[in-house]
């Protein structure tokens, strides 16, 4: 007899913009004709750059001629891109073997696929609040308790809050798998060389592995800050790093990422090359490879002419960063994040919940934020803005506020 899986029964509620879309629906309908100003979610909304255009057409016209068309490729990625990215990690003074990079379909997918190379008792270490797929794909796995006071059991939660600047606290208990993500969604913080430094020597000492999820490093600015785990001193022997191609050029449809699993990487039961091996497995077994023609996309992005262009997207989504950072600030908000990162994580006055604020601002401003609380219960108190929109909604959206916003 067929059973389900009962662990999707723990998960709370539907995925996390579910709500928000629910309540904002609602609201159109009640008020039609009414502008909407959408700084939720974090989706691109500037077109893909002409090197990366071409290389996409390009690639689409070879499928269109016999002698050109190509079906599967490597299940590891093509080459071509691999070792476009390991001279792309060179010039960090990074170095990685083509075998230790992973192309993929995105960053999404590897975050939620990548425990399964670790086995089901490993005890899981999470930021609070933190981006939810690595939450739940634990939970669906199996390797949480019941969810009890805002909590799951289990779990390790490493407090983000305004004392630490939101950079997660170490464990402070033992943990086998950590989940990091700096530049941090949704908080915006990033982390130093210092804090990654404690994050590897803890690893190191417990023989735990760190998660590094650095889709957002391309928004960095800051030079003294880390653009990669791997500019930390022992990481390649305790972590594992996911990229993606989504929020630095656009690719959030287009769907290209990848993950690098060093063959140092080892563990108390496995010897090095063991996790490389088991993510090769994995991937070779359930997945056929990203598409030929994103991948093609990738490479533009990667050439000089393509790079240029996305430091120009990035610079367009950090200019609405500081926009809206400055006119929230200037109405006496407490503002974080947005200087290093594309994510503003705004304090909600008088003691709101997330929830009341998001409603406040959809009623009276006809502005949709994300309910910090819908990140964990450390999100509670807090919106996150999303600076992925036109910089015209942005501007409508801070005169909104300003203008119709009861505070």
């Amino acid at each position: 007899m067929a059973t389900v899986n009962k662990n999707y029964d723990k998960l709370q509620g539907a995925y996390m913009f579910g709500e928000v879309a629910k309540r904002m629906k609602d609201f159109v309908e009640k008020n039609p004709g009414m502008e909407i100003f959408r700084l939720g979610i974090g989706d691109t909304t500037q077109p893909l750059t002409p090197t990366v255009i071409k290389g996409l057409k390009e690639k689409v016209k070879k499928l269109g001629s016999i002698k050109t068309y190509t079906g599967y490729g490597h299940p590891q990625g093509d080459i071509r891109l691999r070792t476009a990215l390991a001279e792309f990690y060179k010039k960090r003074k990074i170095d990685l073997a083509l075998e230790e990079i992973f192309i993929s379909d995105g960053a999404k997918s590897d975050s939620g696929n990548i425990a399964s190379i670790f086995g089901l008792d490993s005890i899981v270490a999470i930021a609070d609040p933190v981006y939810p797929v690595y939450l739940d794909s634990n939970v669906i796995a199996g390797r949480t308790g019941e969810f009890k006071n805002g909590k799951y059991e289990g779990i390790v939660y490493m407090s983000c809050n305004e004392e630490n600047g939101f950079v997660p606290a170490l464990p402070k208990s033992k943990a086998d798998l950590i989940y990091i993500c700096s530049p941090n969604n949704p908080t915006g913080s990033v982390a130093t060389h210092k804090q990654l430094k404690a994050f590897v020597d803890y690893a190191l000492k417990n023989k735990s592995v760190i998660i590094f999820d650095a889709c957002y490093v391309q928004y960095i600015s800051d030079k003294s800050l880390p653009k990669s785990i791997y500019e930390i001193e022992g990481a390649k022997k305790c972590a594992i790093e996911i990229n993606s191609f989504s929020k630095w050029s656009g690719f959030t449809g287009v769907r290209l990422g990848w993950t690098v699993v060093p063959m140092d990487l080892v563990v108390e039961d496995a010897p090095e090359g063991k996790l490389n091996n088991l993510w090769n497995r994995r991937q070779s077994t359930m997945f056929n490879g990203a598409s030929n023609i994103s991948t093609e996309g990738g490479l533009a992005v990667l050439s000089e002419s393509g790079f240029k262009e996305s430091k120009k997207l990035i610079a367009y989504y950090m200019d609405n960063a500081k926009k809206i950072k400055q006119s929230l600030a200037a109405l006496g908000f407490k503002v974080f994040g947005g200087e290093n990162a594309p994510y503003i994580w705004l304090k909600a006055p008088k003691n709101l919940t997330s929830w009341k604020f998001f409603d406040k601002l959809l009623k009276e401003a006809h502005v949709v934020v994300t309910p910090g609380s819908l990140f964990g219960r450390e999100g509670e108190g807090y919106v996150r803005l999303s600076t992925f929109a036109d910089k015209r909604d942005v501007k409508k959206a801070m005169e909104s506020i300003k203008k119709n916003l009861k505070i």
